[in-house]
């Protein structure tokens, strides 16, 4: 019993420390957050997203992805366009701050069939999310002994959904904050430059 605890608290820091780094999807559901919009179908959304492929990749699925590089390419390319156009929606909001804070104020919501097309964009079309959690996570769980593998992918899924929900609703305290049109246009202006940033990185060859 303590050595499969052991392996699932392993399993809960690694994981914890792939997905907490300040990413597109983590930016996205930190402004779901801060506009208390459909928050647990964002936080459910992606964490059900981690711990699928998080599975898929401790259990070797992982290995196609190195066997097909055009589905890599495809992703990477898709992504970035995704992530661009995104970009461009948060460095034009800069310029309308004060439609974000009356959005605030009114209730005035993104459908839920929005979010979601936008939560699985930023999940599926960002190759960061396979490099992340489904290979590299896959891999270091694929290695370990088959009896440790269903610990270990407890502990790894169980940090994906601490982290979603925590960001998602703990976002959702900082509202009041950000009834301040400023506040809107520096948060703009950081995902702006972080989605384009990704954006170039993910085209750049390596």
């Amino acid at each position: 019993m303590l050595f499969e605890i052991s392996n699932i608290v392993e399993g809960f820091a690694i994981g914890a420390g792939l997905i907490m780094a300040i990413g597109a999807q983590n930016a996205f559901l930190l402004r779901q957050g801060l506009k208390r919009q459909h928050l647990f179908l964002c936080a459910m959304t992606c964490a059900l997203s981690d711990a699928m492929l998080i599975v898929l990749g401790v259990t070797g699925i992982g290995e196609l992805m190195s066997e097909f590089p055009m589905i890599a390419n495809i992703m990477r390319w898709g992504g970035a366009l995704f992530l661009i156009c995104y970009g461009i929606r948060s460095f034009r909001n800069v310029f309308h701050p004060h439609a974000m804070v009356a959005a605030l104020e009114n209730g005035t919501k993104q459908t839920k069939l929005t979010t979601f097309l936008a939560l699985l964009g930023f999940t599926y079309l960002n190759p960061h999310t396979y490099i992340d959690t489904f290979l590299l996570l896959g891999t270091i769980g694929a290695e370990q002994p088959p009896s440790e593998h269903i610990p270990f992918m407890i502990g790894a899924v169980s940090a994906s959904f601490t982290w979603f929900f925590s960001l998602t609703y703990g976002a959702s305290k900082l509202t009041p904050l950000f009834k301040n049109p400023r506040a809107w246009q520096v948060l703009d202006t950081l995902m702006g430059f972080l989605m384009i940033g990704i954006a170039i990185s993910l085209l750049i060859p390596n």
